[in-house]
């Protein structure tokens, strides 16, 4: 096994012990998943071997060491009201540090990588909201992450009747009926109550994945990232049945038609009592996919 090979290992399971710790780190976790695209740097990420360069060629220490300063940035109060809080993460980030996001945001593979968007101040809603979270955290504020339909942001205090704030657009406030607004564009229905629950840490994660394949299923010279967003997402305690089809697919296309005709065969097994249909289905692709070896 090549040091890269090792080193990869050796990150996904400290990633899969993570997760299935009884207090998933957040931050910790999204730094494993940013260290799959490669080093952080200018250019954009390329695996290369640790050995060859510095001793956190990932940025898993300076990102952890950069959310800690941040957090030291925020004058201390005790007796702070949500809103007070919220206020404060706003001139912080938004404002001082110009964290936020654009369009343009959405076409990059560097705005789901928590590492990049602390370098780029750049980032997609749900990993600014990642920012602010952290920061927040560690600073001690009642903060949580809500997952609204189509767009993450920030709540501070009481769920059940939170202040919101929209990192994406550096930290303005949300009112209810601006909540409801950004639910209905992207749903159709009217915001309810539940979707003000806050997200779990791993909820988070396996949102950000999604993500993460979307892009790439956009990119279809980008299996590379496809197939190591998948492998991560089957690490999770809780994930899609349907993932381990998904990667078999991947391998196929990667031109690993055994493997991933092994895996198919694998999946269909476990649809044989559910979905036998299927299950005959994905046997035939299996099958098509050993005779690309003649």
């Amino acid at each position: 096994m090549s040091a890269q090979d090792s080193g990869t290992a050796e990150r996904r399971r400290q990633f899969a012990e993570e997760a299935r710790s009884e207090r998933p780190d957040l931050a910790l976790l999204c730094l494993l998943l940013g260290a799959e695209a490669g080093p952080v740097g200018p250019e954009e990420p390329r695996p290369v071997d640790p050995a060859e360069v510095s001793p956190d060629p990932y940025g898993i220490d300076a990102a952890q060491i950069e959310l800690d300063r941040l957090a030291g940035l925020l004058p201390y109060g005790p007796g702070k009201t949500p809103a007070d809080w919220a206020s404060a993460l706003a001139e912080l980030l938004g404002e001082r540090h110009e964290f936020g996001g654009s369009s343009a945001d959405y076409q990059r593979l560097e705005s789901s990588l928590l590492q990049q968007v602390l370098r780029r101040r750049r980032g997609l809603p749900i990993l600014l909201s990642v920012v602010w979270i952290e920061v927040a955290r560690r600073a001690g504020a009642p903060v949580y992450g809500v997952a609204l339909p189509g767009h993450f942001v920030v709540g501070f205090g009481d769920p059940a009747h939170p202040v919101l704030v929209d990192p994406f657009a550096g930290g303005a406030p949300l009112t209810g009926e601006d909540a409801d607004l950004l639910v209905t564009g992207a749903t159709g229905a009217h915001l309810e109550p539940s979707m003000l629950t806050p997200a779990r840490p791993l909820e988070i994660v396996l949102r950000i994945l999604n993500n993460i394949r979307a892009w790439a299923t956009a990119r279809p010279e980008r299996t590379d990232v496809a197939l190591w967003a998948v492998d991560l997402s089957l690490l999770l305690p809780s994930h899609p049945a349907r993932l381990r089809y998904e990667r078999a697919q991947l391998l196929v296309q990667r031109g690993e038609f055994q493997r991933g005709a092994a895996e198919m065969e694998e999946y269909a097994e476990v649809l044989d009592t559910i979905e036998p249909t299927t299950a005959e289905t994905i046997r035939h692709q299996a099958q098509a996919a050993r005779a690309l070896l003649n």
